[in-house]
């Protein structure tokens, strides 16, 4: 059992990828090709935005937003504790302090009152200048952008979405990469709409950050790329990964998300009486990145996943540390608040088998192997 099967999502489609893989071999245009603005078309659209701006990866992406808002040295910007590293990251590579913000149990994202409660603190303390609140689309679901919203306008904060796993959720009508004044994707294999190695893009409404990160994306260019006006970085989306992902989101609109929604929900009415499932918001539609259910405690979540290992069925653990506590960012003159929700998290979510083209009789080996694994242990894992 893959735990996100690709393979079978390659042998559906091989035919109409491997023809695309082809048209690029043919006309030789591996570095900006026709592929690669058909796609960002295609992206904006499906979005709802003016702009995309495609790049080699997901953190590129939020480097080129906080690059295109000239963040750095003295300023703060607020990152959820329970995310992926990159989240953090480029802030920290800009030279600014990521003033990292506690979670919500329920949906495993940002907390607008541990947000509210850590920019008040920030300006107290008059060390820093608040400037960006990054909000991640964790497993799927977008963030709580009403009251994200809301509070940065009440402290005149932009607003980054982190999108990078919630490529396809929705608010309303209102579709996940288009919340932010900036938002970002990953094209990671693994994520929602993946290709075949890194890439990533970048969103937005506005016309001269969108200028701004076309330029900076390759090394700063100006007219042409031999007129370099600012310093850059390289960072560009290959034709071939272009070319798979125009195929990948045809699968993606016509039926992979409802699919993957329909996995999610199976797994939800078998399990809800044996873990903690995921909750999703109401008026929210995730994209499931992840599945992830929430054990009692990180002894009994290390129980079930060797059980489940032994039977087949792999596991992750998407995240073991928060954020705050990564070396990297030891020493760093940051604001500090409390974190406990993170850091409870951290010991019991458990991530399942799951993409859209996982099989009903996959799906019935991992809730069987979870029932029986409680079924036969003491009361106190339940």
């Amino acid at each position: 059992m893959q735990f996100r099967d690709l393979k079978r999502q390659y042998y559906i489609l091989k035919e109409d990828i491997d023809q695309a893989i082809q048209n690029v071999l043919t006309t030789g245009n591996y570095i900006s090709g026709i592929q690669v603005i058909e796609l960002e078309k295609q992206l904006a659209k499906y979005v709802g935005v003016k702009h995309c701006i495609t790049c080699a990866n997901g953190t590129d992406a939020l480097s080129l937003a906080l690059m295109a808002w000239n963040i750095g040295g003295g300023d703060a910007v607020f990152v959820p504790d329970f995310t992926f590293f990159a989240s953090g990251e480029s802030v920290a590579h800009r030279g600014a302090a990521p003033i990292f913000v506690d979670v919500n149990a329920d949906s495993f994202n940002m907390s607008p009152d541990s947000l509210e409660k850590a920019i008040i603190k920030v300006l107290d303390e008059k060390k820093l200048n608040p400037k960006v609140i990054v909000a991640v689309d964790l497993f799927g679901q977008p963030a709580d952008y009403p009251e994200i919203r809301r509070i940065a306008k009440k402290y005149h904060l932009l607003v980054l979405e982190d999108g990078a796993q919630g490529f396809g959720g929705k608010i309303g009508k209102q579709r996940a990469c288009s919340f932010g004044d900036i938002s970002t994707t990953s094209f990671f294999p693994a994520k929602p709409l993946g290709c075949y190695g890194d890439g990533g893009a970048v969103f937005t409404d506005n016309d001269e950050w969108a200028s701004l990160m076309r330029s900076y994306r390759i090394h700063g260019k100006g007219a042409d790329k031999y007129d370099n006006v600012r310093i850059g970085i390289n960072s560009r989306l290959d034709t071939l990964q272009a070319a798979v992902l125009q195929i990948k989101l045809q699968a993606f609109e016509k039926y992979e998300l409802e699919a993957v929604n329909d996995a999610a929900e199976r797994y939800s009415q078998n399990l809800k009486d044996v873990v903690k499932i995921p909750q999703i918001k109401e008026g929210f539609y995730s994209s499931w990145a992840q599945y992830s259910i929430l054990l009692s405690n990180e002894n009994i979540r290390k129980d079930l996943q060797v059980y489940l290992k032994e039977k087949g069925i792999p596991t992750m653990i998407y995240y073991s540390k928060p954020m705050s506590q990564q070396t990297a960012f030891e020493g760093m003159d940051t604001v500090k608040i409390e974190l406990s929700v993170t850091e409870q998290l951290c010991r019991q979510v458990l991530s399942l088998p799951l993409s859209p083209y996982i099989q009903q009789g996959e799906q019935d080996k991992v809730i069987c192997c979870i029932k029986k694994f409680f079924e036969t242990r003491p009361c106190e894992y339940i």
